[in-house]
């Protein structure tokens, strides 16, 4: 099978393939750097990306944007030519801010997810930079391409779809990744199996359906890639046969020489097995899935986790009631400090056996391109 470049607009990637934005700390411009120049689009997490910056506990939102600019520029001395963009989530406090800041620094793209991004186009101006939201459900879908269409009179640059079966805050209530098969993927070894991937194979379908119909409103080509558990050749392969236009891969990067993350974090996803991975609730409600650890036992088991003076990195979040901090615990995996960290993760992560180059990853999951 030979897939052929990405292109969005004006701009073009060599490779179909989409790295997935990882904070806090997974996916900096070092990573970003490497999958650009390998002609992917390398993508930066903006989540907390000031964790190490000396101010960061006294001015937080001074130090993620001065860091939001290192990290760029760093990506950018790695791949000169390629395709650097930032993930932004809709929940973080200070969101608009942090758009202007990546738009400042030169990113070619802005992805941005976890809640809906309505206000985006108005956000990015008239600037260059391309905008890519991402979306879960044909709902959430028809949700953004109609107010975007209403209210700016514009379509998507690019649309990501999120599955049930990628790693971080999933954009799914329980209810729904059970219907999908997520919350137990080992579901798939039994009969059931077919039945749970068919379910959101139909999703996408549904989801794309809503792309061509807009396309045909606004008289544009809107791409998509498809990101969750796409782990090797077979099911990008698969993911191509639906009919996007592109891959999104997260995972895979994370045990590569080139990932931002320490080493030690890394080592947690090669020894995971597939019994280690599961569901925990985010301190805001929202599911995502990560490593068992000792810290992860604890929030299942309902403890209550003393945090650090808030950081205000999610909007909905009060710091007097929440279970844990997931600033802090996502601060304490990146740093390598794995047994008090949240450590994120995609449905595959268990296969993980070593350590990768960037280039090894994308050679392994895309084609020949044309």
């Amino acid at each position: 099978m030979i897939e052929k470049k990405l292109k969005i607009g004006n701009i073009e990637a060599s490779v179909p393939l989409l790295q997935g934005g990882m904070g806090v700390g997974v996916s900096l411009g070092n990573l970003a750097g490497a999958v650009a120049k390998a002609g992917g689009i390398g993508v930066i997490s903006a989540a907390q990306i000031g964790f190490r910056e000396p101010d960061f506990d006294t001015d937080t939102k001074a130090a993620n944007l001065r860091a939001i600019k290192k990290e760029y520029d760093k990506a950018r001395a790695i791949a000169p030519d390629g395709i650097i963009g930032f993930n932004l989530m809709v929940a973080m406090r200070h969101y608009e801010e942090y758009v202007r800041a990546a738009i400042d620094a030169g990113a070619d793209i802005i992805i941005s997810g976890a809640g809906l991004p309505t206000e985006l186009p108005r956000i990015a101006g008239g600037s260059d930079v391309k905008l890519a939201p991402i979306v879960s459900t044909e709902k959430s879908a028809k949700v953004i391409l109609k107010y975007w269409g209403k209210k700016y009179g514009r379509m998507p640059d690019l649309l990501v779809i999120e599955g049930p079966k990628a790693g971080g805050h999933l954009g799914f209530t329980k209810e729904q990744l059970s219907v999908y098969g997520a919350d137990v993927y080992r579901q798939e070894m039994n009969s059931e199996a077919g039945l749970h991937h068919e379910t959101y194979d139909e999703e996408v379908r549904k989801i794309l359906d809503t792309v061509k119909a807009y396309e045909e409103q606004y008289g544009c080509r809107i791409p998509t890639a498809l990101g969750g558990g796409i782990e090797n050749r077979e099911q990008a392969k698969h993911a191509f046969s639906l009919g996007v236009d592109a891959i999104q891969v997260a995972t895979r990067f994370v045990t590569t020489k080139e990932c931002d993350a320490d080493i030690r974090y890394k080592e947690a996803y090669i020894r995971a097995k597939e019994e280690d991975i599961a569901i925990v609730k985010s301190p805001v409600g929202m599911p995502g899935r990560g490593i068992i650890n000792p810290f992860m036992k604890k929030v299942m088991a309902g403890e209550q986790i003393p945090h650090s003076p808030c950081h205000g990195c999610l909007q909905n979040c009060n710091p007097a009631k929440i279970p844990y901090c997931i600033t802090d615990a996502l601060i304490h995996a990146a740093k390598g400090e794995v047994d008090e960290g949240l450590l994120f993760c995609g449905a595959y992560a268990y296969k993980a056996n070593g350590l990768e180059t960037v280039k090894e990853v994308v050679d392994s999951l895309v084609a020949e391109r044309v």
